[in-house]
């Protein structure tokens, strides 16, 4: 009885470890995820006095605007007007108190006619009207200034991501990485798959050598493989009238970087496959290609889901490859080169930088999570069958 307390004990702290340990990552992920999204939809004032987790909570704050003067007033009766709003633009609120000193913010509450003196008084109603009323016409050019506190309930737009997609660049960036990103998943899947069918099943003399090869090529660092990549292609490249900048580059560079994980992993997934299956296939008369197209592919799913989402996720989130093989231009710039370009000029524009980083992360997040339920169970049976 001991026992089965004690292992119930282990089995139970087992679980809570795990759970928790669970809930930390999460959180460690999706917390910043929340902040960024809440950032983006916030109004840029707002979100330049107070961080995203007091984005449901009414904001108070000193501000202070310089009223109208002499050339906006108006003779009603025997009093001159000035009339104005303490508020600009949507930047609405409530005025709570109002002053003509910083250090009298609190003198007069909103609502009260305030005695300036000389015949002047000034009302400051809460939603932000102030009257100026004086006996005599005003003449000073400038504008007496106005100290106010005033309260501001929460407030989101989607104006941010409005500007970010249609004057920032983003929007045609996002295309760009759309350009970029598609052709160069399907492309090395595609090869990646024919490969590794053929060193798993197809006997033929050197399979073990270009085995090795592959293996090999994974621990090419990529830093060091660009230039000459980039060189090759561009000989290449001219002998057959491509421009060195241009989209076939970069489909070809993110091919041959990803290739040869995508090999090794299917080659492992397939070569663990029952090989009666194969067998009974070829007593049937079936060729390789149709035990390829009809059984080892559908068979392959997991594996080729696992590796489509390793593959986009790389090219869509890659900058430097992008840089080296297509550059900056309008037509060829891609969601990280532009986010990056915001970065120097919109360095203070938070609302446009959370916008812009959400909608590079959004295409990623709707990849994982559509795929994610093939993404262990592939990339696990690929690794641990071996063939």
């Amino acid at each position: 009885m001991s026992i089965m307390g004690g292992g119930l004990h282990r089995m139970t702290m087992g679980k809570a470890l795990k759970h928790a340990t669970v809930l930390f990552f999460v959180l460690i992920w999706s917390v910043p995820t929340l902040g960024l999204l809440i950032s983006s939809v916030r109004d840029k004032d707002q979100l330049a006095i107070s961080g995203w987790w007091t984005s449901l909570s009414s904001k108070i704050s000193n501000d202070v605007v310089r009223m109208g003067s002499a050339d906006d007033q108006q003779q009603q009766g025997d009093h001159y007007i000035i009339t104005g709003s303490v508020f600009e633009g949507n930047n609405k609120g409530t005025v709570l108190t109002f002053g003509f000193r910083s250090d009298e913010l609190d003198a007069y509450k909103a609502g009260e006619t305030a005695d300036i003196g000389k015949g002047q008084t000034l009302l400051v109603t809460a939603a932000g009207e102030y009257t100026l009323s004086s006996s005599e016409a005003f003449t000073s050019s400038r504008g007496k200034r106005l100290f106010f506190v005033a309260k501001h309930a929460p407030r989101f737009t989607f104006e941010n991501y409005h500007k970010v997609l249609t004057s920032e660049g983003i929007g045609r960036a996002f295309v760009n990485s759309a350009t970029v990103t598609l052709p160069a998943t399907f492309i090395p899947i595609l090869i990646a798959a024919f490969t590794a069918y053929a060193l798993a099943w197809i006997d033929f003399k050197g399979r073990a050598t270009m085995l090795a090869l592959v293996v090999g090529l994974l621990v090419v660092p990529l830093q060091m493989s660009l230039i000459p990549v980039l060189r090759l292609y561009n000989e290449v490249g001219g002998y057959f009238g491509f421009p060195a900048k241009s989209y076939p580059g970069i489909w070809l560079a993110h091919t041959a970087f990803g290739l040869p994980l995508a090999i090794y992993l299917l080659r492992n997934y397939m070569a663990g496959l029952p090989k009666e299956i194969m067998e009974s296939a070829r007593m049937d008369g079936a060729s390789h290609f149709q035990i390829f197209r009809t059984i080892v592919l559908p068979l392959s799913v997991p594996a080729l889901a696992s590796f489509a989402i390793f593959q986009f996720l790389w090219v869509w989130n890659d900058l430097l490859v992008s840089l080296v093989f297509l550059g900056i231009a309008d037509d060829k710039t891609v969601m990280t080169a532009q986010l990056k370009e915001m970065l120097g000029s919109r360095g203070n524009n938070w609302e446009l930088l959370t916008s812009g980083a959400f909608i590079t992360m959004i295409v990623p997040l709707i990849v994982f999570f559509s795929l994610q339920r093939f993404f262990v169970r592939g990339l696990l049976a690929g690794s641990v069958k071996g063939g």
